[in-house]
């Protein structure tokens, strides 16, 4: 779901609410608080999961909470790539690299898992992206291959999962 919400303190809370008395899970918030839709308002976009029967009476609970509903239903984030790093992958900032890749606004990053054998030795981590397409996935992709030549990490690309 993309909202729109005002620029004012308890916005974000007035959306989330009531996903969570509908009974929804929410598994991802995406606030760009530092960029605003043509109506000048701040676009968040909003990933949950919760019986399709209670949508209408969320949505009607929304509006009545003064919240624009901007799209819903879209399957955002359909492509999916594994990939590897390695090297200095916690000295390099980690949280850099996701933050970077999740605000494309077309990809971010779903899972990471990082083996640290020692504070001198590389670190391995292993990624998983998630992309609006496949053309959103090569941009992704290439964004990280950037960052992994900026900081020196070595990339491998396209694990398969297992």
């Amino acid at each position: 779901m993309n909202l729109e919400l005002k620029d004012m303190p308890g916005q974000l809370v007035l959306a989330l609410q009531p996903i969570s008395e509908f009974g929804g899970n929410i598994v991802s918030v995406l606030h760009q608080r530092d960029k605003k839709t043509p109506r000048g308002l701040i676009p968040v976009q909003i990933t949950f999961e919760m019986d399709g029967k209670k949508l209408e009476r969320l949505i009607n609970r929304m509006k009545s909470n003064g919240i624009t509903i901007a799209q819903i239903g879209e399957d955002r984030l359909r492509e999916k790539a594994t990939m590897i790093l390695i090297g200095h992958i916690i000295h390099s900032d980690i949280r850099d690299t996701i933050d970077r890749i999740d605000s494309t606004g077309y990809a971010e990053v779903k899972d990471l898992a990082v083996s640290m054998p020692g504070v001198a030795q590389h670190s391995a981590a292993r990624i998983v992206i998630n992309a609006a397409g496949k053309k959103e996935m090569q941009n992704a992709i290439q964004l990280l291959r950037d960052i992994a030549r900026e900081k020196e990490l070595l990339l491998i690309e396209s694990i398969e999962e297992a």
